[in-house]
């Protein structure tokens, strides 16, 4: 019996950078307090993280003023005087933006290194992305909501994202996201997955990044319930995945646990 990632090539990470969501209430009204909480995850060992500047999320795709845009610069400035380039900061969006605006909102924060730009428009329009990505240095991140291989191949073709955040549960299982993250390396792009789906679904995340030598870092949200929900959680601990080295994903579910959290219809 053999862990997951060893049927698919074998181990390639000893550990697996994971990227943390950073709080953002109160940092509209106080961008100073940005820098502290960015500071915070930085003392617990985090390298990087990510937070969504621009809401409402509705509707989309829409413009932003530049006096917003300008105001969103300063929480980064706040936020780099705070950790300097010891802390990754990716910014969020989920296709907000139209094409002009997030080709402005990219040029304004280029000077602070987002990591990356996630979705800066819809994804659906892999046009749009690609030509926001031929304005702007930071990197665009795009794939927690494409389904299927083709979708992905438009976006490596066109150029229109450079880090895929494909999602094992989403594209059709581990075997065709080993396709997916195949195909991001052989067109030099980083696969970034996508996880919010639970636990399992986590662990099947963990088993790709683990095998694929173009990981890059993984998206990580462990409520205290889906730890519980395991015999053994995953083990994260400053920042980083240790990969698992039990049979199969690498994890057993609690049957009680489960149980106990089952909704009857009533």
């Amino acid at each position: 019996a053999q862990p997951v990632y060893n049927l698919l090539g074998g181990r390639f990470h000893e550990k697996l950078r994971a990227y943390a969501y950073m709080p953002t209430q109160g940092i509209w009204e106080d961008p100073e307090k940005a820098g502290a909480i960015a500071l915070q995850l930085l003392q617990a060992g985090n390298t990087a993280c990510k937070f969504d500047p621009f809401t409402p999320f509705f509707p989309q795709p829409r413009d932003f003023s530049l006096k917003t845009i300008n105001h969103v610069a300063r929480i980064f400035e706040c936020i780099r005087d705070a950790v300097g380039d010891e802390l990754e900061v990716a910014i969020g969006t989920h296709g907000q933006l139209t094409t002009y605006a997030a080709i402005r909102v990219a040029q304004v924060l280029e000077p602070y290194h987002p990591f990356w730009f996630e979705e800066p428009v819809p994804p659906e329009n892999v046009d749009e992305m690609a030509r926001v990505a031929a304005h702007t240095s930071i990197p665009i991140a795009t794939g927690e909501r494409l389904l299927t291989k083709y979708e992905f191949v438009e976006v490596l073709h066109k150029q229109a994202a450079q880090i895929i955040q494909l999602d094992v549960g989403h594209c059709g299982g581990i075997l065709e996201s080993k396709k997916i993250a195949g195909m991001a390396e052989g067109h030099y792009a980083m696969i970034a997955p996508h996880m919010y789906c639970g636990p399992v679904a986590a662990a099947a995340a963990v088993q790709l990044a683990t095998c694929s030598p173009n990981f890059l870092a993984q998206e990580f949200n462990c409520a205290e319930l889906h730890s519980a929900l395991l015999k053994t959680p995953i083990h994260f601990e400053s920042g980083f995945i240790t990969p698992p080295t039990a049979p199969g994903l690498g994890v057993e579910l609690d049957e009680e646990v489960v149980a106990e959290q089952r909704i009857v219809p009533g």
